[in-house]
């Protein structure tokens, strides 16, 4: 507990070095409005509709995909969630983002950035491949636009992306037995 009461101060300076050069988009204007839907691009409503979607439309692999990509995002929705109530770090000062910040005052670790991860690696495992390449070239420009906003500090976001490979770990060791009964 002595070295976590250590560590705190340190990345806490480190986050204040590094956040304010990518919280561009601070002031009203077009950078925020651009920054503000790409930020929203990888809310869980996005996904939920994109997963229905490819359950509904696709062919055998693709119900494969979504089953696995549901059950990821929904462990990393709870664990996001319980990891945020452990810690208890405040979001940045801001306005920016006011919905989120009603309903999670939190910010680490990013819920944004643990699901991209673990949508890309979801992606680069199960296929196909232009999905991995989208979701590689879109996850690192949303989860900029999160700390452009105001809404996550650097640390918060490199927080949510070695937990979005964690939990990518885990429901591929687990995909072969949710999947079973497709």
């Amino acid at each position: 507990m002595k070295s976590a009461a250590r560590l705190r101060p340190l990345l806490g300076r480190i986050d204040q070095r590094l956040t304010p050069t990518i919280a561009a988009a601070r002031e009203r204007g077009p950078l925020r409005t651009v920054a503000l839907a790409i930020a929203h691009s990888g809310d869980i409503y996005v996904w939920a509709a994109l997963l229905v979607a490819a359950w509904l439309l696709g062919d055998h692999a693709w119900r494969v995909r979504a089953v696995v990509a549901c059950a990821g995002l929904a462990l990393a929705e709870v664990v996001v969630i319980l990891v945020k109530m452990a810690v208890r770090r405040q979001r940045p000062p801001g306005d920016a983002g006011a919905i989120y910040r009603r309903a999670d005052p939190y910010s680490f670790p990013s819920g944004h950035a643990a699901r991209a991860m673990l949508l890309c690696i979801l992606a680069g495992v199960l296929g196909p491949a232009w999905a991995f390449w989208a979701i590689l070239v879109w996850g690192p420009i949303m989860v900029a636009s999160r700390v452009a906003i105001a809404i996550h500090y650097v640390l918060d976001v490199a927080g949510g992306l070695v937990l979005g490979v964690a939990l990518a770990a885990v429901v591929l060791g687990l995909a072969p037995a949710m999947t079973s009964w497709i």
